[in-house]
Parts: structure tokens; C-alpha cells; sequence
């Protein structure tokens, strides 16, 4: 197949649609997992939640699902918030070394992952769910594209853009970057690191929640579609480096060109195929990411 200049924008623009969702959602876990050790395979389903919020509130009450960020984020954070205070401050004041921490949150993951995905089946059912929001076709170069996913794209790349900027600028952002960096010198400092810990999981739980609710807007939902996302997020904060909030933020938009990319020149779909082989490669040569931590 040659190498058409529709064919190109139809790439490079459709994987930076898939990337800057697959971004956003790997930030919120990096951002637990690189400075808490805090593996949580139960990150996808509060992206099915968020997904699920915004559907209700669309076509119960005729919310704009834009507007339902407003809701899904605050109450996501919060829901994380408790949800630390709760569970995962009692493994973390354990004191043990990472691999413990590691294996103790990844269990109690695995069981809040069946519980949220037990929650959605009893209160929307096991069957297919969706909405129509801005299915229109844009002309862009000579390609078209659904306008419901250049939004979601756009809102997703200005959150996590604005992240990268309160990771910059705001006091708790250089305080999580001082913990991500050196634990030690920053708690000696003064920071509080159970405070920080507890924000910084509600800041990730927030995050992959409104992800959730921009995807609504492009799929139909099942209460079984957050796992495939959280193993999407772990490929991406591997291959942008453990604690990198600049890698995730690339590493997504990468492995987004990577699998639109081959879809367009492949005869079959082998979106996973090339996901989990840019992810061996990377593990090959630079295990540490191609960003570093």
C-alpha cells in the first residue's frame, strides 16, 4: 500500500486521537504508581464508572456530556480520597519495601476491580450502552474524521497539558515531584507524604474517570471494558518511563500512531499485536523507558 498524503494525515491524525485518550488515562496511573508503588489494575473500572455517570446524566437528564466532567471529576476525586483513607493508607503505613507494597495494593486492586465491575452490572446491566454526541463528519486535508472524537482528543490533551502545568507550578505539584524524585529529602523537608499520597490517588482515580466520560462519547459501554484500558495504561507508562509525567504524556501519542498506524497498513486488525511488541522492544533495549524515570 503506498503511502498516499490522505493516507498519511489519516495516520498521524487519527493516532494522535487515540494517543492523547491513552495519554490521559496513563497519567492518572503513573502518576499512582510511580511515586506510590501503588499498582492498580482497578484503574480502568473507574474509567468505566465515569463512562457510565455521563451516559446517566445524558439520557436521563439531558446533561451535555462535556459539562458532565464537571460532575465525574470532583466525585471521582473524592470517591478516591475515601477509597485511600480507607484501604490503601493502612498498606502504605506498613513501612514495607516496594515489592511488598506492590503485591499487597495489586491484591487489594484485583478485589475492588470485582467489586466496581459487580456494581455496574447490578445497577446498568450486562448490556450494551450508548448515546449519540457529535457524530458528525469533519473535512480536515482531505480526510474526515467524527467530530466527537477530535473533541474528546482536544479535551483530553488540554487536561493532561494542564496537569503538566500544576506538576510545574503549584506548590502540591513541585511537592509530588520532590516525593517522585527523592522521598527522603522531600518528607525531611516537610512534606506530608501521607497527604500527598492520598491526593495524588484521587487525582489519578479523577483522571481516568473523565477519560471514561469523554470514551462514552465515542463507544458503546459494558461493564467489562476498563481492564483492556488499565493494560493499555501500563504499556504506555512503560514505555514512557516509570514517574515521567512528560513520557506518559508522549508515550501515549506514540503507541496511539503506532496502532492507528497499523491498522491502516496491516490486512487485519493488530492493534494488540503492535502494542505488546513496541512494548517487548522497549523492554529489550531501555527498560527504563524511553524517557527515563
Amino acid at each position: 500500500m503506498g503511502l498516499s498524503p490522505t493516507l498519511v494525515v489519516d495516520i498521524v491524525v487519527g493516532g494522535l486521537i487515540t494517543g492523547g485518550i491513552y495519554a490521559l488515562v496513563a497519567l492518572g496511573l503513573n502518576l499512582q504508581y510511580g511515586l506510590m508503588r501503588v499498582l492498580n489494575v482497578a484503574h480502568g473500572e473507574f474509567l468505566m464508572m465515569g463512562a457510565y455517570l455521563t451516559y446517566s446524566l445524558h439520557t436521563a437528564w439531558g446533561v451535555n456530556p462535556l459539562l458532565t466532567l464537571l460532575i465525574t471529576g470532583p466525585a471521582s476525586f473524592g470517591a478516591g480520597l475515601v477509597l485511600h483513607r480507607l484501604l490503601y493508607a493502612r498498606v502504605l503505613a506498613g513501612g514495607e519495601a516496594a515489592e511488598a507494597l506492590e503485591s499487597r495494593s495489586l491484591l487489594l486492586s484485583f478485589g475492588l476491580l470485582f467489586v466496581l465491575q459487580n456494581a455496574a452490572l447490578l445497577l446498568w446491566s450486562a448490556d450494551l450502552k450508548g448515546y449519540s454526541y457529535l457524530a458528525v463528519p469533519l473535512r480536515f486535508l482531505g480526510s474526515v474524521f467524527p467530530a466527537n472524537r477530535l473533541v474528546a482528543a482536544a479535551v483530553a490533551l488540554a487536561v493532561s497539558l494542564a496537569f503538566y502545568v500544576f506538576l510545574q507550578r503549584s506548590f502540591l505539584g513541585k511537592a509530588i515531584r520532590a516525593l517522585m524524585q527523592d522521598p527522603e529529602g522531600a518528607q525531611l523537608a516537610g512534606i506530608d507524604l501521607s497527604r500527598v499520597h492520598g491526593l495524588c490517588f484521587g487525582i489519578g482515580i479523577a483522571m481516568s474517570a473523565v477519560t471514561g466520560s469523554l470514551i462514552s462519547m465515542l463507544f458503546e459501554l459494558t461493564p467489562f471494558i476498563g481492564l483492556p484500558y488499565t493494560v493499555t495504561a501500563l504499556v504506555v507508562v512503560i514505555l514512557g518511563g516509570l514517574g515521567n509525567v512528560v513520557g506518559s504524556l508522549l508515550g501515549g501519542l506514540i503507541l496511539g500512531l503506532v496502532e492507528t498506524a497499523s491498522v491502516y497498513l496491516a490486512a487485519s486488525d493488530i492493534r494488540l499485536i503492535a502494542s505488546y511488541a513496541v512494548l517487548s522492544l522497549i523492554l529489550i533495549l531501555k527498560p527504563s523507558g524511553l524517557f527515563g524515570r
